[in-house]
């Protein structure tokens, strides 16, 4: 199995994405990337802590690539909004990637410059490719949100 990890705004709809992608095996939503160890949600949405709500996924590499998952990542939100998703704002709700090896950072860069050379967005692509942190789970009753609750999707 491999690990991968992504903040692509709120992080019910991203986790629900990839918890129903073939060859990932789980998923969980959690934070990273900020200055507070084990942080709770209300402390992240101080838009104090530095950390970005994540889905963290294990995925088996024989079944789909990396390449593919990030793929499915900007293909699923937008890119080009600085520390928003939609009506979420807030650094929590950057577009970021935090690799976990440097194979990992060349396949994301790779598909960022290709989002960018496409021309599908007419702003910038303002998605951080950043070393990957601790992770920090988030509260229970984050954990599949979406799938709890009978729902397929949000704002995603």
């Amino acid at each position: 199995m491999a690990t991968a990890t992504f903040g692509a705004g709120c992080f019910w709809g991203v986790e629900e994405l990839y918890r129903t992608t073939d060859g990932v095996t789980s998923t969980s939503v959690g934070y990273m990337g900020g200055t507070v160890d084990n942080p709770t949600y209300e402390q992240v949405c101080t838009d104090t802590t530095g950390h970005a709500e994540v889905v963290h996924i294990e995925y088996d590499p024989d079944v789909i690539e990396y390449g593919k998952l990030v793929d499915i990542f900007f293909d699923n939100h937008n890119p080009t909004e600085l520390n928003r998703q939609g009506p979420d704002t807030g650094t929590q709700y950057r577009t970021v990637v935090f690799y976990h090896d440097m194979e990992q950072k060349d396949v994301a860069q790779q598909k960022k410059e290709e989002v960018i050379a496409s021309g599908r967005f007419k702003r910038d692509v303002v998605t951080q490719i950043v070393p990957a942190e601790p992770f920090w789970p988030a509260e229970e009753y984050h954990q599949q949100y979406l799938k709890k609750r009978g729902m397929t999707s949000c704002h995603i």
